[in-house]
C-alpha cells in the first residue's frame, strides 16, 4: 500500500500546473472514486482541515490522507510523492532558467499557461461550492470576504477570525 500511496500522490504532484487547488479533482478521482480509499465525506472533511492549516494545501492534504490510511509512515510517504515532482522540477528550472528567461518563446508559453491554470483552479472551486452546499444565498459570505480584502486591504486573518466569531454566536 505503501507504494501505491507514494505512486498516487507522485503522479498527482507531477502532472498537476496550478497547485494544490488544482490537485483537488485528481486527489479525489484517485482516493475517493477509483481506490475508494476515504468515502466523499471523509475527503471533503479532509479538503476543509487543510485549507483551515497553514502549509501547502496538496502536502496537508497529503499528509492527512496518508494518514488515515497507514498512520507516519503513510503521511511521509504520500507527502514525499506530491513534493518530490516539484522540487525537482524547481531544481531543473533554477540550474537552465537563466539561460531562458528572456527568451520569448518562453515568455509567451508562460503566459498561455496562464488561462488553463485558472480553469483549473475554478473548477475544484465551484465543485466544492457545491458539496457544501453554496447557495445564491450563502455566497455573498466569500463574495463580501474577497472585496474586503482585495478592494480595501482588510486583513485576510481578521475576516477569519470575525467570520468565526459570528459562526459561533449563530451557533449559540
Amino acid at each position: 500500500m505503501y507504494f501505491q500511496l507514494f505512486y498516487i500522490f507522485l503522479k498527482i504532484g507531477l502532472f498537476t500546473i496550478g497547485g494544490g487547488y488544482a490537485m483537488i479533482p485528481l486527489i479525489e478521482r484517485e482516493i475517493v472514486n477509483k481506490k475508494q480509499w476515504l468515502t466523499k465525506a471523509q475527503f471533503i472533511d479532509y479538503l476543509i482541515l487543510a485549507q483551515s492549516a497553514p502549509g501547502i494545501l496538496a502536502v496537508n492534504i497529503s499528509i492527512l490522507v496518508g494518514n488515515s490510511l497507514k498512520g507516519k509512515k503513510g503521511a511521509v510517504t504520500a507527502t514525499l510523492g506530491t513534493t518530490l515532482p516539484s522540487f525537482l522540477i524547481i531544481l531543473l528550472i533554477a540550474m537552465f532558467f537563466k539561460q531562458f528567461q528572456d527568451n520569448e518563446i518562453v515568455k509567451k508559453i508562460f503566459r498561455a499557461i496562464r488561462p488553463a491554470v485558472a480553469a483549473l483552479i475554478a473548477v475544484p472551486v465551484f465543485n466544492l461550492a457545491k458539496t457544501v452546499k453554496i447557495t445564491w444565498k450563502t455566497a455573498f459570505i466569500p463574495v463580501v470576504s474577497a472585496i474586503l480584502i482585495w478592494l480595501l486591504g482588510v486583513s485576510p486573518i481578521l475576516i477569519i477570525i470575525l467570520a468565526a466569531l459570528v459562526g459561533i454566536l449563530i451557533a449559540y
